[in-house]
C-alpha cells in the first residue's frame, strides 16, 4: 500500500450538492459534515450527541472552521444527512480514499460482505438499511460502500460497487450470495482475481462438489493443501484448505470467467471438550495453490470481526434509532470516514473504542487523527 498527501476534509466534501435551497442554507455544508465526522470520531454516536460534542469543542473546531453560525442543532444534522444524496456522499467518499490509498499491493484482499442496520425501519419503511461493502482486509480499510435499493438485494448492489473501485491485482472476496457468474466476469473484467463462496443457491454445483470428492470420474486428488493452528482465548482452531485445478468435475464450469480452481476449506474449532467442524467450498480464478486461497478466505472472515463487530460494538450501529429518508446510509459513510481515521493512525497503540475515547479527551490527538484528511 502506498499512501500520498491528501486534500483537506472540507475540501473533500465541498462538491456534494447542498440539498437545501439558498434561502434555508445558514451553515456551510462542508463544514456540517466535519463537524460530524469529527464528534463521531470523538465517541459521539447520534446527532444529538454530535451537537452536544462539537458545542464543547467549539473554539478547537473553530481553528480550521468558520463556523459563522456556531453549531447546527442535532435536528439540522438529521434532516441534512436525510435529504443528502448518499450517491455524492460515497463518492465524495472514495475520491478521498483513492487519493489516500491510491494503489493496493498485489494479492490484497477485498472483502466484499453486507450489513444490516437492525433499527433503520419506520412503520411506513419496513426494509431496514442494508450497506454493501469494500473492505481491504489486510490493512482494516473500507474502501467504498453502497446501499442495496428497495426491495433489492446485494446481487444488484454489488456490480454497482464494484463498478466504483480500482481493484487490479487484487483478490476479490465475496459470500455465496454474490457468487454469480456476472460478478465473477465483472471482477475479471477489472484485472482482478476472485475467490468466491459457493452454497445452496448454487445446488448442482454444491452437488457438482461432493461427487468429485466421492471420486465419481475417477479418484480426485488435491493439487495442492494447507493447515495452520491458532490457539488462545481457551480455544484452538485449526484450519485446512484443499486446492483442486480438476475445474471440469464442477457443474457449467465453463461460465465462470476465467475459472482455475476450487478448494474446500475446514474449520475445526475445540473450545474446552467441545468440537464443532465447519466445511465450505468455494470457486476462484486463483491457481489451485491452498495457501494463497486460504489466506484469501481467512481475510474475508476478518471483516465480520474488524468492520461488522466493530460498527455494531464501538458504534452502536445495530442500537441506532436515525431512520428519516437518507440519515441512516450517510450516518454509516461518516462511521466508514471514522473507521478508516483511527486504523490510519500508527502513533497510538489500541483499540478503536481507546483511540475514541483519546480523541475526545486529548485536542493534539485529535488533530493528528484529522491530519490524515489535510
Amino acid at each position: 500500500m502506498t499512501t500520498r498527501e491528501v486534500m483537506p476534509l472540507t475540501q473533500v466534501f465541498v462538491s456534494i450538492s447542498d440539498p437545501r435551497s439558498a434561502r434555508q442554507v445558514r451553515h456551510d455544508l462542508s463544514e456540517l459534515l466535519t463537524v460530524a465526522v469529527c464528534a463521531v470520531l470523538c465517541s459521539a454516536d447520534e446527532f444529538s450527541d454530535i451537537e452536544a460534542s462539537a458545542k464543547e469543542r467549539i473554539e478547537w473546531l473553530r481553528g480550521f472552521l468558520v463556523l459563522e453560525h456556531g453549531i447546527p442543532s442535532h435536528d439540522t444534522f438529521g434532516r441534512v444527512l436525510a435529504a443528502l444524496d448518499p450517491r455524492e456522499f460515497e463518492g465524495a467518499f472514495r475520491r478521498w480514499v483513492g487519493q489516500l490509498v491510491p494503489t493496493l499491493g498485489t494479492d490484497a484482499v477485498v472483502a466484499i460482505d453486507g450489513k444490516t442496520s437492525r433499527r433503520s425501519t419506520t412503520k411506513a419503511d419496513a426494509n431496514p438499511l442494508h450497506m454493501v461493502s469494500a473492505f481491504a482486509a489486510d490493512v482494516g480499510l473500507v474502501l467504498g460502500q453502497t446501499a442495496t435499493a428497495e426491495k433489492s438485494n446485494e446481487i444488484t448492489a454489488i456490480p454497482e460497487l464494484l463498478a466504483t473501485l480500482a481493484l487490479e491485482g487484487c483478490v476479490v472476496t465475496i459470500d455465496a450470495m454474490g457468487a454469480q457468474t456476472s460478478i465473477a466476469r465483472q471482477i475479471r473484467k477489472g484485472g482482478a482475481d476472485y475467490v468466491l463462496c459457493v452454497k445452496d443457491n448454487h445446488p448442482k454445483l454444491v452437488e457438482s462438489f461432493l461427487l468429485a470428492l466421492a471420486g465419481v470420474g475417477g479418484k480426485l486428488t488435491p493439487t495442492s493443501t494447507s493447515e495452520s493452528t491458532d490457539d488462545g482465548h481457551g480455544r484452538r482452531e485449526v484450519r485446512r484448505c484443499w486446492a483442486f485445478d480438476a475445474v471440469d468435475r464442477l457443474y457449467k464450469a465453463e461460465q465462470w470467467s476465467d475459472l482455475k480452481s476450487f478448494a474446500i476449506v475446514e474449520r475445526e474449532r475445540t473450545v474446552g471438550s467441545k468440537t464443532s467442524c465447519e466445511r465450505r467450498y468455494y470457486i476462484s480464478s486463483l491457481p489451485a495453490d491452498a495457501q494463497r486461497i486460504a489466506h484469501a478466505v481467512r481475510s474475508h472472515w476478518e471483516v465480520e470481526n474488524r468492520l461488522h463487530w466493530c460498527l455494531d460494538v464501538q458504534f452502536n450501529d445495530d442500537q441506532s434509532s436515525v431512520r428519516t429518508g437518507f440519515a441512516a446510509n450517510n450516518l454509516a459513510i461518516v462511521r466508514h470516514i471514522v473507521i478508516n481515521l483511527l486504523r490510519l493512525n500508527k502513533s497510538r497503540k489500541g483499540s478503536i473504542k481507546t483511540k475514541r475515547m483519546l480523541a475526545a479527551t486529548s485536542d493534539q490527538f485529535r488533530a493528528e487523527l484529522l491530519g490524515a484528511m489535510t
